[in-house]
């Protein structure tokens, strides 16, 4: 149709094809700033760790130790930015790289582009690098030929050789395995003094006979002191029963009491002696006659 329409006013085909072609160069591929240059510009001033912080708070990931799709797209990020950094890329071409960073993301992610629909929208956004001319100069005319080689490079490393598994991380559905067990745990009854507390309701014994007295112990204390106090005061009826009892023996009695005792003892050793030696006499006795009568 562009042939016929260029047959009608006088034109050769060829030089209508290289207008559209000049058109589709002088329009801009990617629309959207990914970052902007006060962000860059922060983020050119962290290390690794600060950069990787950094875009945590600048795209709002905040399930990232539960979300895989954050973590990776974290990873894609930071590695793409500190990548252009160590090319000494200047500001402006540091966003530009993370628009086109974002801009091939979104492609798969969002568009569902295949592997080479993608490549072709890589092809248009660096399409007039290196050219004088304006018009045909697309999104990534701030950078030179050399540096176009390296970008290309880099992202058949981070995006296109690992194109299958980004497709299979955003579009294959994942099921959630949520495992669980259930246990029926056994609890011990409250401690009922005096038994003692569980071992995890356990206290130091400093701290226990600081602040709780145990009341049968309270109690206790009392009824010990009052059998002191008994036993330190003496009963006066106790006293005068002692006294009475005393006082109806006279100290005669006291005496032949005492006596008594021992001579009692003496009588009948002296029994148990003269028993042994009458004995021991009739056995001699026996001995001595049979000596003494003949055979």
């Amino acid at each position: 149709m562009a042939e016929a329409e260029a047959a009608e006013a006088g034109s050769p085909p060829g030089q209508a094809e290289d207008q559209d072609q000049d058109a589709v160069g002088g329009q801009k591929i990617i629309n959207q700033t990914f970052l902007s240059l006060s962000q860059i510009t922060a983020l050119s001033e962290q290390n690794v760790e600060g950069v990787q912080k950094k875009l945590e708070k600048f795209l709002n990931f905040k399930q990232l130790k539960t979300s895989l799709k954050e973590a990776i797209l974290l990873d894609y990020y930071t590695a793409g930015f500190w990548w252009a950094k160590e090319k000494n890329f200047s500001l402006v071409q540091l966003s530009g790289f993370m628009d086109l960073l974002n801009f091939l993301l979104e492609n798969l992610r969002d568009k569902h582009m295949t592997l080479e629909d993608n490549i072709k929208e890589l092809g248009k956004a660096m399409a007039g690098i290196g050219e004088i001319d304006s018009e045909r100069s697309g999104d990534m005319d701030v950078f030179s030929i050399e540096q176009a080689k390296a970008i290309i490079d880099y992202l058949n490393i981070s995006l296109f050789k690992p194109y299958k598994l980004y497709e299979h991380l955003f579009h294959s559905p994942r099921e959630e395995l949520v495992i669980s067990n259930k246990y029926v745990i056994e609890l011990a009854p409250p401690a009922v003094t005096p038994f003692p507390p569980l071992l995890e309701e356990g206290m130091p014994l400093e701290s226990c006979e600081s602040l709780i007295v145990l009341p049968i112990f309270a109690e206790m204390e009392p009824k010990g002191s009052d059998q002191e106090g008994h036993l330190e005061e003496p009963c006066p009826e106790a006293e005068s029963l002692e006294a009475g009892a005393v006082a109806a023996f006279t100290v005669e009695d006291q005496k032949s009491a005492v006596d008594g005792i021992p001579n009692e003892i003496i009588g009948n050793l002296e029994a148990e002696i003269n028993e042994k030696l009458q004995i021991q006499e009739e056995a001699y006795t026996l001995r001595t006659e049979k000596i003494k009568s003949p055979k």
